[in-house]
Formats: structure tokens, C-alpha cells, sequence
């Protein structure tokens, strides 16, 4: 019995040991887990938000080609109203599950961004689907554009905590402004 009461400080640094090992290792892989979770879904989030880019950016180069037919933008492809109208349904089709994608896992603040720069998306849509021949109203739905674009994008780095990025007006031969 004297063996076992001086064998006991040992035996019970032994379980002390182990369930400090166990619950350091728990704590570590949980930890973990939840780095990588983040990870994937902030990976999701930035696919869908460049799913939704895209699919608006689609819009508005389809409307810049269309106001180029009306003499209101320097586009060199100037495309027919309608020529546009079936790529213009096309993208508003690709825009749709996109959005949906962008309401079911985008921050609240990007969400209010995308809906900003959509709703100046349409508007140039209407521009030209009215046939309207006038480039100092064009120029401010190009502003109004650019702005809502930049705001988005402003959005998605401060949701995934990127960095600053490039506002993407540069000037471009032939245009004064440039274009994004």
C-alpha cells in the first residue's frame, strides 16, 4: 500500500498531463475549424460578389455599346437597339440568380451597395431603351455609375477586410474621363 501512495503523485500528474494535453488539442482543433469555416465562407462571399459584378457590369457595357448608336458615349462597338435588346434580357437573366446569391450570403452593407449600383444599372437601361439623344444626361448616369460601382466594391473589401483597392478610372484614348 506504501508503494501506491508514493506512486500517486506520479499516477496523478500522468492524468493531470493528459487531460491538459486532450483539452489544449480540443481547444487548438476547434480554433481551427473555425478559422477554416471563415475561410470558406468568405471565399463563397467573394464569388458571389464577383458572380453579381459581372453580371451588372455585363448591363452596363451592353448600355454603353447602345448609347454609342445614339451618339451618347464614344464606345467603339456601338450596337443597335435591336441588337442590345436580347443581350440585355440575357443579362438581366444572368443577373437574377446572382442576386439571389449576393442576398442569401452578402453582408447587409454590400447588399445596400449592389442594390444602389443595379438601380443606376436599370436606369441607363431605360436611357437607352427610350432612344434618348443626349451625352450631358448620359454623362451623369456614367457618373452616378461609376460612383455605385465604387461604392460596392468599397463595401466588399471592408466585408472581407481587404485592402483599399483601385478606384478603375484611368483615363482611356478618346474619352476624357476614362472608363471603368
Amino acid at each position: 500500500m506504501s508503494t501506491f501512495i508514493q506512486q500517486l503523485p506520479a499516477l496523478l500528474g500522468v492524468v493531470i498531463g493528459a487531460v491538459g494535453s486532450y483539452l489544449a488539442v480540443a481547444r487548438a482543433d476547434r480554433a481551427r475549424f473555425r478559422r477554416e469555416r471563415a475561410a470558406r465562407w468568405e471565399e463563397r462571399r467573394l464569388a458571389v460578389y464577383s458572380d453579381w459584378a459581372r453580371a451588372v457590369k455585363q448591363s452596363v457595357t451592353l448600355t454603353y455599346r447602345v448609347a454609342a448608336h445614339f451618339g451618347n458615349d464614344p464606345h467603339p462597338h456601338p450596337l443597335t437597339p435591336a441588337e442590345a435588346e436580347p443581350l440585355l434580357a440575357e443579362a438581366a437573366l444572368a443577373r437574377d440568380p446572382s442576386g439571389e446569391a449576393l442576398l442569401m450570403l452578402g453582408s447587409t452593407g454590400v447588399v445596400e451597395k449592389a442594390r444602389a449600383w443595379v438601380v443606376v444599372t436599370l436606369d441607363m437601361e431605360n436611357f437607352v431603351r427610350a432612344g434618348t439623344r443626349d451625352p450631358g444626361a448620359w454623362q451623369i448616369l456614367l457618373d452616378r455609375q461609376r460612383a455605385g460601382r465604387e461604392e460596392f466594391y468599397a463595401a466588399v473589401r471592408e466585408d472581407l477586410a481587404l485592402p483599399p483597392g483601385h478606384s478603375a478610372r484611368w483615363a482611356l484614348p478618346g474619352t476624357p474621363t476614362g472608363r471603368p
